[in-house]
């Protein structure tokens, strides 16, 4: 069998000690964000990423050899198992290959060869594939097939037995593991996919429009292309298939099993190949690679996903500041609430700006007193209907005032799928979810990343056809990613709701409860190691989380740093070596930088762990994130009706596909910034060029009211 940790090592590029150790730390239990940060010298310094492919491939390899034990005990049952054989299943190194060499073993339903076989043809055929020999001699294969009539068995006739006999054949040429792969290979590299809109769909009625007459070689499909077909198909519109040179197929099998010269043996094996490849092949292999295509499609639309999903994660927070977050809206009013600096509730109030002028004059006296009584600093408006209308008004009152909060328009994909969760009920049982959708708004203003894991990140509006990919994998891969931005952001322990805490490495959900439960009885955390005090939550999960947790004015000053306490002896140090308090080593950086790190090497910390405690220590509790900007949409210009071409504006990415960006302009439809119209220069994947939550000028290139297209350009559009 294979020796997996090498192969690894082999395929990834990685020392053999590395995969080894970074396996071991995961049997172990420990996080992938915790191995990254605090377990450098084990690994080698490997990141994230290299430590995710080890984990994947492992899994996939782990999978693979239990498949394959199962295979060689089933052939082995069966008394077929040949040393070469099992040879060249133990060194598989993919299901489909291995698949494929299971095919003939596989216990099947009763097929057309299974009844010839019954009705004892299959010496027939034998005798058939012994002519099928260079230079074999000639012989009759009806007077040969007339030993085989039999009413008992019900062959009546020499061409039945011969029939029978070929679909023996047929299925043994249709089963042979490197006849698959060659097809198969060929399809993928020379195949056409051709697509048609069925014909109850008249033209530019359905959103597949491109698709009515569309070929495409498969080996260069887009993803988006191919989970478009894909969807088109499973909605009834479209239908698609693979389109190739069957006679270079044929010609290709006849090349590989007929030996002879011999005409009538000839004529014979051209017919059982055509019926073979018919009958037993094309529509299994074009199915295989359809799936293998769509298989491709899902995973790099889930990278797309994934990448989109963490920039918006880690967009810029404005700061925990007071704030009045306002949901948009004409006919039902404006929902209103005010937050705290710690995202706390305060105070809802609904507002009619849009109706009557006396109910506008009331609606900026309202906005005006809630300013003044919460000293407002932020005013989130979400982006939703009546938003732009709503942020004319809202700056309207703010230039009759002396107090001068910032406003910015919010993202509001998802409030509404929060405000009616569990999660929401729970938090804020005896509010509207319109309320709960305003506070939602306001705190992903204050902080997106606190905020956003309280929503399923399928419905943050991030994705590209993310219904239609494998939803286990998305789960996976977007679990992942919030995991991942979680721990390198930290997270206050004294302030973070038990959704937060959940994405913490190593605190399960229960355990975030507990935490969260402690915290309301006892008060605030004073020091990281009162966590231990929290029920379910023990020396490993302590390990695992410490560092990510912070806690400001803490007694140690560590404690709000990504420090982790294991290492606090080596700080004292340190501090003791410089003569400095340990509660003012967070204020040194310049002595810090001339500490000789060889000093304090020790048989657990090494010095990438010490070069990180020093990063640090030199911006202590520094957030990661970048710094907050926002853009400012074009005065007059609220509705698509109001776009002309040519106008230049600035706008925010709300989404990267792999076509291009979409931005928001602030006219409730989002243009498209297709991958040709990103820079002065070819593109080959949007996100080098732009990322979600990105504020981008753009010019408008052409406008369709009727389809609600919004074409933009981001070429000679000075950034």
């Amino acid at each position: 069998m294979l020796n997996i940790p090498q192969l690894l090592a082999t395929e990834l590029n990685l020392k053999l000690y590395q995969v080894q150790n970074a396996l071991e730390l995961l049997a172990e239990g420990a996080t992938i964000p915790f191995i990254a940060r605090y377990r450098k010298e084990r690994t080698g310094e490997m990141n994230e990423v290299q430590l995710r492919e080890v984990a994947d491939r492992y899994n996939y390899l782990t999978e693979l050899e239990e498949r394959k034990s199962v295979i060689l005990n089933s052939v082995a049952e069966q008394g077929k198992l040949t040393d070469e054989l099992k040879a060249k299943i133990e060194s598989c190194l993919q299901k489909t290959e291995l698949e494929d060499l299971y095919l003939p073993y596989r216990p099947k339903r009763r097929t057309r060869a299974t009844v010839a076989r019954e009705k004892g043809l299959e010496p027939l055929a034998e005798f058939i594939k012994s002519l099928n020999v260079k230079n074999g001699a000639s012989a009759s294969l009806d007077t040969e097939a007339a030993k085989y009539i039999s009413e008992e068995k019900q062959v009546k006739t020499a061409e039945e037995a011969l029939k029978g006999a070929s679909d023996i054949l047929a299925e043994e040429v249709a089963e042979k593991a490197e006849l698959r792969a060659y097809l198969r290979d060929y399809l993928l590299e020379e195949g056409v996919f051709v697509s048609r809109i069925k014909n109850d769909h008249p033209e530019g009625t359905t959103k597949f429009e491109m698709y009515r007459n569309y070929q495409m070689r498969v080996k260069n499909i887009a993803p988006h292309n191919m989970l478009a077909l894909c969807r088109g198909e499973a909605e009834g519109i479209l239908s698609f298939e693979i389109s190739f040179d069957e006679d270079v197929v044929l010609s290709y099998l006849e090349s590989k099993e007929i030996k002879t010269k011999v005409r009538a043996i000839r004529d014979y094996y051209q017919a059982m190949l055509k019926d073979a490849f018919n009958r037993l092949m094309k529509v299994s292999l074009m199915s295989e690679v359809i799936a293998e295509k769509k298989t491709y499609a899902d995973i790099e639309s889930i990278k797309t996903f994934e990448a989109n999903l963490r920039e918006l994660l880690l967009s810029a927070p404005a700061g925990m500041k007071p704030t009045l977050a306002i949901d948009p809206g004409f006919r039902t009013g404006c929902k209103v609430a005010t937050l705290d600096q710690t995202g706390k509730f305060l105070e809802y109030q609904a507002i009619f700006p849009h109706q009557a002028a006396e109910q506008r004059q009331k609606a900026a006296q309202t906005l005006k007193n809630l300013i003044e009584k919460y000293k407002v600093e932020l005013i989130a408006i979400g982006n939703g209907t009546a938003s732009r209308e709503t942020d004319e008004f809202v700056l309207e009152v703010l230039q009759t005032m002396e107090r001068q909060p910032t406003k910015v328009m919010v993202n509001e994909s998802g409030a509404s799928i929060y405000s009616a969760s569990k999660v929401a009920l729970e938090e804020f049982p005896n509010l509207d979810v319109t309320v709960r959708g305003a506070i939602s708004i306001g705190r992903r203003l204050q902080d997106p990343l606190a905020e956003l894991v309280k929503i399923d990140p399928k419905s943050i509006g991030v994705g590209q056809y993310q219904h239609d990919v494998d939803q286990k994998l998305l789960k996976k891969k977007l679990d992942e990613t919030v995991e991942s931005c979680v721990n390198y952001v930290g997270v206050d322990l004294n302030t973070a709701s038990k959704e937060l805490l959940t994405f913490v490495s190593g605190i399960t959900s229960s355990v975030a409860n507990n935490i969260v439960a402690y915290r309301n009885q006892h008060g605030v955390f004073k020091n990281r190691r009162q966590l231990l005090k929290v029920a379910k939550l023990g020396p490993k999960a302590f390990e695992q989380a410490a560092g990510f947790l912070r806690i400001r004015g803490s007694e140690n000053p560590l404690d709000n740093t990504a420090v982790h306490p294991e290492s606090y002896s080596v700080v004292e140090a340190i501090a003791s070596d410089l003569s400095v308090p340990l509660t003012q080593i967070t204020q040194i950086a310049e002595k810090l930088k001339k500490a000789n790190l060889k000093k304090y090497v020790t048989d657990t910390v090494g010095e990438p762990t010490l070069r990180d405690i020093l990063s640090e220590l030199e911006k202590p509790g520094r957030d990661p994130r970048a710094e907050f900007k926002y853009a400012t949409f074009k005065e007059g210009i609220k509705e698509i009706s109001d776009l002309k071409e040519g106008m230049e504006l600035e706008g925010i990415v709300t989404n990267v596909a792999n076509f291009g960006a979409f931005v928001d302009i602030g006219v409730h439809q989002d243009g498209l910034v297709h991958i040709s119209q990103l820079a002065d220069r070819f593109v080959d994947d949007p996100k080098k060029i732009v990322k979600v939550g990105q504020v981008v000028k753009v010019r408008v290139l052409e406008v369709n009211e009727k389809l609600k297209r919004i074409s933009l350009s981001m070429k000679s559009v000075k950034q």
